[in-house]
């Protein structure tokens, strides 16, 4: 059965530093596009648009630091601000490299705790929505009683996927579908059973968004993604419903508990130097 081509369509709104409405805010940002929501659409809102809607920007002069975190800006090069603002808000902290730390912070793994410092003003930082399984799910309820209309929505975010370069988009919160599809025991092309596989399909739908919502000055918060091919249901969900516990993610466990014990089979890095080669270069 065929399905109607994918569709993408970005909507622009206006540039915001302080709180605000945000559901008006969409609402009015819809129509002044020429655009209507229809039954069925996906709703991708920026998540720092509506981390900025609840006022979840902090003056950083406005931070104490404590030792804690003056120890760790000391050996990781950062600003101790913000290791204090990334100390209070991650629910868990690995380690770092020179400038990040990172983190695990409402179900992704993410550099600071998700902390956001562009596209606001110098001296500030936008921090994630404080519930946003909730935001999401009270734009959609909001949705369907001003417009009289069924749609799914994203909280959109970009992250950093592990060993490449540039950003990707994920979804930090999702309402009105579920965000992961199990494909376990379906047969595939050749008669064979899945095993493993689940789909993200909310962080698919925040890549195609992101493609046109930008990552810098573009002021396009929002998009409509039209005929995704997601089935709506009125269900409460959580990041429980598409994150692991970062014990059981392969990326952390393979290079905490899993690593490899015998030194010469570390990886040789892109400058040619093995793990032990670089730690004896270091001293």
């Amino acid at each position: 059965m065929s399905r109607k081509p994918l569709m993408v369509i970005p909507v622009e709104a206006p540039v915001q530093h302080t709180a605000f409405d945000l559901h008006e805010t969409l609402i009015d940002a819809i129509h002044r596009s020429g655009q209507t929501l229809q039954d069925g659409d996906v709703l991708a809102v920026s998540s720092k648009y509506t981390a900025i809607s609840e006022g979840r920007v902090i003056m950083l002069d406005s931070i104490v630091v404590g030792d804690e975190a003056e120890k760790l800006a000391e050996r990781y090069k950062m600003n101790p601000r913000i290791v204090q603002l990334v100390l209070q808000e991650a629910d868990h902290v690995f380690g770092g490299i020179p400038g990040f730390l990172l983190t695990y912070k409402e179900g992704i793994l993410s550099p600071n705790a998700g902390i956001d410092r562009s596209n606001v003003p110098n001296g500030f930082a936008v921090l994630f929505p404080e519930k946003p399984y909730q935001s999401a799910a009270n734009i959609r309820r909001v949705l369907r009683e001003r417009l009289q209309v069924d749609v799914g929505v994203i909280l959109t975010d970009s992250w950093l996927m592990p060993g490449r370069l540039g950003t990707s988009g994920v979804a930090l919160a999702t309402a009105g579908f579920r965000p992961i599809q199990d494909e376990r025991g379906k047969i595939d092309l050749f008669g064979n059973p899945m095993q493993v596989t689940q789909r993200g399909i909310a962080d698919s739908i925040c890549v195609c968004a992101q493609m046109v919502m930008g990552e810098t000055a573009e002021a396009t918060p929002i998009a409509i993604v039209r005929h995704a091919g997601v089935e709506l249901v009125d269900i409460e969900l959580s990041a429980q419903d598409v994150a692991i516990p970062w014990q059981m993610c392969i990326y952390v466990e393979s290079l905490t508990n899993g690593l490899l014990a015998h030194p010469e089979a570390v990886i040789v890095s892109p400058n040619g130097h093995s793990g032990h080669e670089i730690k004896r270069l270091e001293r």
